[in-house]
């Protein structure tokens, strides 16, 4: 059975001398095999660092049950995670978190 490979695309991309030294100085040290290497290397770090954040189109009420639902499960919690969890607008689960303390359904530490 013959291996197949995997189906790339090719690229080009202009870059200036100082940087284009650097990779063959890193290439040449041995830290990577060429510089497509370094280049699909650093494409990956890249898009491993970059966290696409998608949010549902919820209606206030709706999102307001799933936050107080959120904050009873976990006990404490920060804004930032629930709208992180839940998929919500930051400042709409800060705003439902404002109004869920002013009454008395939520503590603040």
């Amino acid at each position: 059975m013959a291996a197949t490979k995997s189906k790339g695309h090719v690229m080009g991309s202009k870059i200036p001398a100082t940087e284009f030294e650097q990779i063959q100085r890193l290439v040449e040290a041995g830290v990577y095999l060429n510089t497509s290497d370094f280049v699909r290397d650093a494409i990956r770090d890249k898009l491993a660092s970059i966290k696409v954040i998608k949010y549902r189109d919820v209606d206030y009420n709706t999102a307001k049950k799933e936050v107080s639902g959120y904050f009873q499960s976990r006990g404490e919690a920060y804004p930032s995670d629930a709208s992180e969890d839940l998929e919500l607008d930051y400042d709409l689960v800060a705003e439902i978190t404002e109004e869920l303390r002013r009454e008395g359904r939520l503590e603040v530490i």
